[in-house]
């Protein structure tokens, strides 16, 4: 067990913090839904009602969405743009996919590499892109409850007010939409272009996403092998 969570350790930190923070958000949401209820006059809804609930759903598919089209267009970002001296990218000139030699596929794979890296045709070619095929799929799926969910909220709101109801077509292009999405993916975007840039400059001792603290800033930890 001890060996687990030594090995695990980053995943399991990361993954406790997720559900505590989820958990969180879905009681302060409960408390606060049942706040505006009072103050309407309407009876309270109970915590599970309120947890598969659309108003609970569109936030956190609104945040997932956001979070995996950070990391699908970083992973395939970071293939063809390089940043000097950031250990968030290659070094300058290793831009695109990189040799069979380099990848350690095919015929330099070794007998312990994943199976599909050793063989070719569409495995290893599904299997060199999974994590972008992966992030891709998640994010998309995040990306549909978002707008699903937001349309049963908006039709809700709209019902309130007497106004027609939108089909799914119709909610994707409003502005109510897009408001919500792009206040999401311009934080994201902000926030891994400063990671980048910052980490050219700035270290954090013994952190595998800096450089060693006295490598220069125009290198990166790549060249410094």
């Amino acid at each position: 067990m001890r060996r687990v969570l030594r090995d695990q350790g980053l995943s399991l930190f990361f993954f406790a913090l997720f559900i505590l923070a989820l958990l969180g958000q879905s009681v302060a949401g409960h408390l606060r839904n049942n706040e505006d209820l009072v103050q309407h006059a309407q009876p309270p809804q109970g915590y599970l009602s309120f947890v598969f609930s659309s108003d609970f759903v569109v936030d956190v598919a609104e945040n997932w969405q956001s979070e995996f089209l950070q990391f699908l267009l970083f992973i395939a970002a970071t293939v063809w743009f390089v940043q000097r001296g950031s250990p968030e990218s290659k070094k300058p000139g290793d831009e695109g996919i990189d040799s069979d030699e380099k990848q350690q596929v095919g015929a330099y794979a070794h007998a312990d590499s994943p199976r599909w890296a050793r063989v070719g045709g569409w495995r290893r070619t599904v299997y060199e892109n999974s994590l972008v095929i992966v992030m891709g799929a998640i994010f998309f799926v995040s990306w549909l409850m978002q707008s699903l969910s937001g349309l049963v909220v908006m039709n809700q709101e709209n019902a309130e007010h007497g106004v027609a109801p939108l089909d799914w077509g119709q909610y994707v292009l409003s502005p109510e939409f897009w408001d919500r999405t792009l206040q999401n993916w311009q934080s994201e975007f902000l926030a891994v272009g400063t990671m980048v840039a910052f980490s050219v400059f700035l270290r954090q001792r013994a952190s595998a996403e800096s450089k060693p603290v006295g490598l220069p800033h125009g290198v990166s930890a790549e060249e410094s092998d």
